[in-house]
């Protein structure tokens, strides 16, 4: 079983930073592409910003600028560095993560971490 723990979320204040981790653990090969989505309350999950093993990085159009995200293959984990925070980025942030478990296979499965608050105040 894959488990992804999230950490870092929190209060903060408009144009204050925050620092999302998430650490991916269990018995796998490998890891494609990572990512963080949020869900703010009433909306529909989105992507904030997605990583490939290669690096290549994929951020949405309200956050680029502002985000960055980054991993580490050796330890498996991903980052979500947020800086200039708005209130509109209010949301619970999930961990994501497409795993391989062969190397001679093709397939994967995806993960999802339980989430981390981020409150921005106005």
């Amino acid at each position: 079983q894959v488990q992804l723990v999230e950490s870092g979320g929190g209060l903060v204040q408009a144009g204050g930073s925050l620092r999302l981790s998430c650490a991916a653990s269990g018995r796998f090969f490998s890891i494609n592409d990572m990512g963080w989505y949020r869900q703010a309350p009433g909306k529909q999950r989105e992507l904030v910003a997605a990583i490939t093993s290669g690096g290549s990085t994929n951020l949405a159009d309200s956050v680029k600028g502002r985000f960055t995200i980054s991993r580490d293959n050796a330890k498996n984990t991903v980052s979500l560095q947020m800086n200039s925070l708005k209130p509109e980025d209010t949301a619970v942030y999930y961990c994501n993560a497409d795993v391989k478990f062969a190397s001679w296979s093709g397939s994967s499965l995806r993960y999802w971490g339980r989430g981390t608050q981020v409150t921005v105040s106005s």
